[in-house]
Formats: structure tokens, C-alpha cells, sequence
């Protein structure tokens, strides 16, 4: 099974990044205000309790964001079988997906702004009749979704795939 791109780990970062910083913007104006009006302090303890407490948040993302990025990447694989692709991910909870060649409908390649600057692409494998799974259509992706391989080996994953599309319908006649 083959690993994604080292860059992927930036990716999975700044993923988790984006996640605590929705968080604090919801909960942060929650909290703060309970916890002081809850001890009654001072406006000067106010101002360092809330930078201490910014901070203490900021140097826990950094952590949990790193931890979180190595633990993903490190358990993200990927192979190309005869018959289908087969994906492995997850870090408490493994999913394990296997995607047949005969249902693959399009290879999407897309690279976004990191992905251009630490240099990989995302490849989107879409297939018939496949939805993203209800409740989750703000991070859906397609059924065979590798998030960071190399662009020279995204395109040699289209080419692969578009040939064994291209044999398998070659092979259904009608």
C-alpha cells in the first residue's frame, strides 16, 4: 500500500487548524464571558486572564494540530489492485474502502493554493451511484478521494484509471 505525499501533513494541519479556530470563535465568546462574570474579577485580571488563555489555546492547537497531522498521514494508504482501488484511513476509527474499476464514472485532479505551493494534487475518483454519506455534504468527497499525492503521480493515477475504464466497458458490449 502506498503512502500519500509528505506534503499531506500540511494539508491535515491546516484542516485541523481551521476546526479550533471554529471552536473558538464559538465557544470562546461563550466561555470567557461566564468564566469572569462566574469569579468576578477585576478589568486588569480580565486582560491576562483572557491573553493567558488565548495563549494556553494557541500553544494547545499547535500541539493537538501536529499530533493530529502525523497520526492521519501516517495511517492514509492507498493501492492500485487489478480490480479496484482500495483505500485505508483513520486514526481511532479505520474505514476501509474498496472502489471497483467497472463503477468509476470520472478522475477529477484538483490543486489548491497549498497544494500548489508544497507542490501535490488531490485526486478525486467519482463513481456511479455513489452519495457522500447525510449529515456529512460540507466535507463530502468522492467515493476514491486521495487528498495529497504528487503531480506527476496523480496524473500517472488518472491515465491508469481511464485505461481500465476504457478496458472494462471495452469489455461489457451491448
Amino acid at each position: 500500500m502506498k503512502q500519500l505525499h509528505p506534503g499531506a501533513k500540511w494539508f491535515f494541519r491546516i484542516s485541523m487548524y481551521w476546526t479550533f479556530l471554529f471552536i473558538a470563535l464559538i465557544f470562546g465568546w461563550m466561555i470567557v464571558p461566564l468564566f469572569i462574570a462566574f469569579f468576578k474579577i477585576g478589568f486588569s485580571t480580565e486582560v491576562i486572564l483572557i491573553i493567558s488563555l488565548l495563549l494556553l489555546y494557541v500553544l494547545a492547537v499547535i500541539i493537538l494540530g501536529e499530533i493530529y497531522a502525523r497520526m492521519a498521514y501516517a495511517r492514509w494508504f492507498y493501492e492500485f489492485t487489478p480490480n479496484q482501488l482500495r483505500l485505508e484511513r483513520g486514526i481511532i476509527w479505520k474505514r476501509y474502502s474498496n472502489v471497483a474499476y467497472e463503477r468509476i464514472q470520472n478522475v477529477d485532479i484538483t490543486r489548491g493554493v497549498i497544494a500548489r505551493i508544497i507542490g501535490f494534487s488531490t485526486v478525486n475518483i467519482q463513481t456511479a451511484g455513489y452519495s457522500a454519506p447525510s449529515g456529512k455534504s460540507f466535507a463530502a468527497h468522492a467515493e476514491g478521494y486521495i487528498p495529497a499525492v504528487s503531480i506527476k503521480e496523480a496524473e500517472q493515477i488518472r491515465e491508469f484509471v481511464i485505461k481500465k475504464i476504457s478496458a472494462s466497458k471495452g469489455k461489457q458490449g451491448l
